[in-house]
């Protein structure tokens, strides 16, 4: 049963996907990786398909005392200082039935 109650959400470049898994996966605080792959035409300027790039979405679940390591650090393995790399955002959950 998942009792993360925060998603850190990162919309990146499809290479990070990998990376994030590799580097995080045993991370204290790190609950669950989930890793989703897709094409975007607004996120980066690196696009393989004309007008389309190839994407990750990664949502990680953690709690609140571990939500802004996480955030952290998937914000720079994500190298998302860089102009045009992507996005990342956190929400919380609802997880009361």
């Amino acid at each position: 049963m998942v009792t993360s109650n925060y998603e850190i959400i990162a919309m990146v470049h499809k290479d990070y996907g990998q990376k994030v898994l590799e580097t995080m996966h045993e991370d204290d605080g790190v609950e669950n990786i989930i890793v989703s792959y897709g094409r975007s035409s607004d996120l980066f300027d690196d696009k393989q398909f004309g007008e389309f790039g190839e994407a990750a979405y990664i949502t990680i679940l953690t709690d609140a005392k571990n939500k802004e390591l996480i955030f952290n650090k998937l914000f720079d393995i994500c190298e998302l200082h860089n102009k045009h790399t992507g996005i990342i955002f956190s929400i919380a959950r609802n997880n009361k039935k």
